[in-house]
This record gives C-alpha cells, sequence and structure tokens, in this order.
C-alpha cells in the first residue's frame, strides 16, 4: 500500500506545482505532459516490482499447497500399509503447513490487489497522456486563438479611446463653426448699417434735385402771371 500512496502523493504534488505556476497555459501543458511521461516510467517500475511480489507470493502459495497435498498423500499411504503412527506424523506436518498456507494465502491477497490496483493506475496513465497528447494541438489552438482575442480586445479598447477624441475634435470644430458664424452676422450687420447711412445720403441729393425742376417751372409761371 506504501507504493500507492507513494504515487498518488507524487500525482498530487505535480498537479498542485503546476497550478501555481500556470502563467503561460501552453507552457504548461508541454510541462504537464513531459511531467506525467516521467511519473509514467516510475509508475512502470513501481508495477514491476508490485507484479514481481505477486508472483512470489503466489509461488510460495502454490510450493506450500504443493507439500499439503504430498504429506496428505504419505499419509494415506501410510494408512494403507497399515502404519497409523506414520500416517499422524504426516498429517502433523500437513496441519503445520496449513497454518503457514494461511498466512502465505494473506500475503498473497494483499500483493494481488496492489498489483491490480497499479496496473489500473498504469493503464489510466497511459490512457491519460494518449487522450493529452490527442488534445493538445486543440487546446494550444483554443490558446492561440484567446490571446489573440484579447488582442483585439485591447485595440478595440484603443478604438474607444480614438472615438472620445475624435468627440472632443467634433465639438471644438461645432464651437468654430459658431463662433465664425457669429462673426459673418455682425459683419453682415455692419455692412447693412453703412448701406443704410449711404442710402439716406443719397436719397437727400436725389431729393433736392427732383424738386428743383418744379420749383424753377412754377417760379417762371408766377413770372409770367406778373409780366415779368
Amino acid at each position: 500500500m506504501g507504493i500507492i500512496s507513494r504515487f498518488k502523493d507524487i500525482m498530487s504534488a505535480n498537479i498542485n506545482a503546476l497550478l501555481d505556476k500556470a502563467e503561460d497555459p501552453e507552457k504548461m501543458i508541454d510541462q504537464y505532459l513531459r511531467d506525467m511521461e516521467s511519473d509514467l516510467g516510475k509508475v512502470k517500475a513501481e508495477t514491476a516490482a508490485v507484479m514481481a511480489e505477486e508472483t512470489r507470493c503466489k509461488r510460495q502459495l502454490d510450493e506450500c499447497t504443493a507439500e499439503m497435498n504430498k504429506y496428505q498423500q504419505y499419509a494415506e499411504k501410510a494408512v494403507l500399509a497399515g502404519n497409523d503412527e506414520d500416517a499422524k506424523q504426516f498429517l502433523a506436518k500437513k496441519a503445520q503447513l496449513a497454518t503457514q498456507q494461511a498466512n502465505l494465502q494473506q500475503a498473497y491477497d494483499v500483493a494481488s490487489a496492489n498489483a491490480t490496483k497499479m496496473r489500473q493506475m498504469h493503464d489510466k496513465l497511459c490512457k491519460d497522456i494518449a487522450d493529452l497528447n490527442a488534445r493538445k494541438d486543440s487546446i494550444k489552438a483554443k490558446i492561440a486563438a484567446a490571446k489573440t482575442q484579447e488582442k483585439i480586445n485591447k485595440l478595440g479598447a484603443s478604438v474607444e479611446g480614438v472615438k472620445g477624441s475624435m468627440s472632443a475634435f467634433d465639438r471644438m470644430e461645432a464651437k468654430a463653426d459658431n463662433m465664425l458664424d457669429k462673426a459673418n452676422a455682425m459683419a453682415d450687420l455692419n455692412s447693412s448699417a453703412e448701406d443704410n447711412s449711404l442710402d439716406d445720403l443719397a436719397a437727400k441729393y436725389d431729393s433736392t434735385s427732383a424738386s428743383a425742376p418744379a420749383v424753377d417751372d412754377e417760379l417762371a409761371a408766377l413770372k409770367a402771371k406778373m409780366g415779368m
């Protein structure tokens, strides 16, 4: 069980270390796969050791069982030969081996269970590595797309800033247009006042020149009436 615990500790430590330094997801994926490949080598060695222990326990159990069967056969032969005392000795040895067999069976059960768990973890790790390798390109493509989107977002923020500047320029242009319109209106008013003054002055002389012939005619008529 200590071997399995160590394996779990290794995997947990690797994952936590990667999460702690997960600044660049793309690099993290490559590092995670490298760590898993390294762990796979350790797991292979540990699994082989556990499987070897299972084989050793099974061999000892089989040897003990074979010994028990052998003494059982000797006891039967002794009974057939009428030697009960010999049969008792063979059966006593068999009973002694039975206790040993129980202990060996227990050791084998533990070794077999450990070997099964290690094989399962080994197979799962191999599958996980294969799955991650298959997904690696897809994950990296998503990361690249995310980085591109981040750049677009930053450019979008810059464009919004330019829009704000353009809005300020629009306001300044509108203010300049208003100032120009006021200046043109004032010029029109000044020009209109000057034209009115000249018109009034011209009307003065136009009136005088227009009334002169009528006065002259009236004066001539008056002189004619008076015989002058």
